[in-house]
């Protein structure tokens, strides 16, 4: 109750702050995050709206006690009224997709002030299909395109896209001990890949999948109508065959889909520059001095993936950026403020 308590206190305190100040002062709104990563992203997000009359300030729940996490940003937001200046920004997870069916569900779609990515969490979106070669490109600074991974993850989203709904379906109805994310990550591990011909990887996808799949409705044989209805629902929210890598755990698409094949494939790009190098050098001295050019220019592929910002040209990370606009807007016209 003392927490619920300070936490009011702290959202009132930043409204009083902010009409104390002078006028031509800038508003601070503070905004919550689960993480330190999480950090980087929404100052992307935000740092379009700050003007002159605003500002934002993106910090975690609390300095004092290290506080982490969905569910400690949320109970900043336990009353009925936390005002204007103070924001959360959590990762979707399947809370989005739940449309409420859960109280942290509710909380995430239903508050004004409660900002979320869409896509299930910020990985994803770093993820994003598009952005790919370019982040291989800052990697390896090499402009071959040698993987189509818009193709690739394309093909990978609509052979697990089946699962994914019955994945969402447990969730929805309670009953997630059933068939839990871990279950439905260990299944959509594509496993070995060759970036030269990655279609056995696929293949074998597939099979893993529609065993699982069969093993379902052998267990739920009325399910048929639930599961047709659970499949619109979440195409309604935007979730379709050929994009399910955005809605599936953040942390299981990067390290355990994407991230083997970024390392092959700039693997591959880093060789093919490397042996131009050698190729063409003139004697050992420039070469080694070429070499030695190249590796120090070279950038580590998991840091630049979550540096990667392509995805602002994303459909959901298009429509955080018209929920911002929208709260701004009735903020404006809000008589406290």
């Amino acid at each position: 109750m003392g927490n619920r308590l300070k936490d009011n206190l702290n959202s009132r305190y930043f409204e009083a702050a902010n009409k104390l100040t002078s006028k031509q002062a800038r508003r601070r709104i503070v905004a919550y995050v689960e993480s330190y990563d999480d950090i980087y992203f929404w100052r992307t997000v935000l740092s379009r709206f700050e003007n002159e009359e605003r500002y934002f300030e993106v910090m975690l729940p609390s300095h004092q006690r290290l506080e982490r996490g969905k569910k400690s940003v949320l109970m900043k937001f336990v009353g009925d009224h936390v005002g204007p200046d103070m924001i959360a920004c959590v990762d979707a997870d399947y809370d989005y997709l739940l449309e409420g069916a859960t109280q942290q569900s509710k909380k995430v779609v239903g508050s004004p002030f409660v900002f979320h990515t869409y896509a299930y969490a910020i990985e994803n979106l770093q993820c994003y299909a598009p952005s790919l070669h370019d982040t291989c490109v800052a990697v390896t600074l090499n402009d071959h395109r040698i993987f189509d991974f818009e193709d690739y993850l394309r093909q990978y989203s609509e052979a697990i896209f089946p699962l994914f709904v019955w994945s969402v379906w447990f969730y929805k109805t309670g009953r997630h001990n059933k068939f839990s994310l871990t279950d439905f990550g260990r299944i959509t591990d594509p496993g070995g890949f060759n970036v030269q011909n990655p279609q056995p990887s696929l293949d074998h996808l597939r099979r893993k999948v529609g065993v699982k799949i069969h093993q379902l409705q052998a267990e739920y044989p009325n399910n048929k109508a639930e599961y047709l209805q659970t499949k619109e629902r979440i195409k309604a929210l935007g979730v379709t065959p050929q994009t399910t890598y955005l809605y599936i755990q953040g942390h299981h698409l990067f390290d355990t889909v994407l991230l083997p094949i970024m390392n092959k494939v700039c693997n591959r790009l880093r060789q093919e520059r490397q042996d131009e190098i050698a190729r063409t050098a003139r004697h050992h001295m420039q070469k080694q001095n070429e070499m030695s050019c190249y590796e120090h220019s070279v950038q580590d592929i998991r840091q630049t993936l979550k540096k990667n910002t392509g995805y602002i040209l994303s459909g959901q990370y298009q429509r955080i950026q018209q929920d911002i606009e929208a709260y701004l807007t009735t903020a404006r016209k809000s008589p406290e403020t």
